[in-house]
């Protein structure tokens, strides 16, 4: 190993993605998010899952502040009133 990877062990692609939300949500000790860094580094299907992970949540979290259109609430209010 060179000196880059002598700290990181290989980490697979199913715990690469088993903790992709919480790798997004900085929530792993700083050697876990290394591994998983390091393996997207490394891993261009990973990377890609986690770069529309990325795009995602940002997507999501911009149109929660956006007003629906009125047609979008007028059927959402039906919808609620059947129930």
């Amino acid at each position: 190993m060179n000196g880059d990877e002598h700290d990181i062990a290989r980490i697979s692609c199913e715990e690469v993605l088993s903790k992709l939300y919480a790798w997004l949500d900085r929530e792993l000790d700083d050697l876990t998010a290394e591994e998983i860094e390091h393996h997207l580094g490394h891993c261009r299907e990973c990377f890609s899952r986690a770069e529309f992970e990325k795009v995602l949540r940002r997507r999501v979290s911009g149109a929660a502040s956006e007003e629906p259109p009125p047609e979008v609430r007028e059927r959402l209010n039906k919808l609620i009133r059947r129930f």
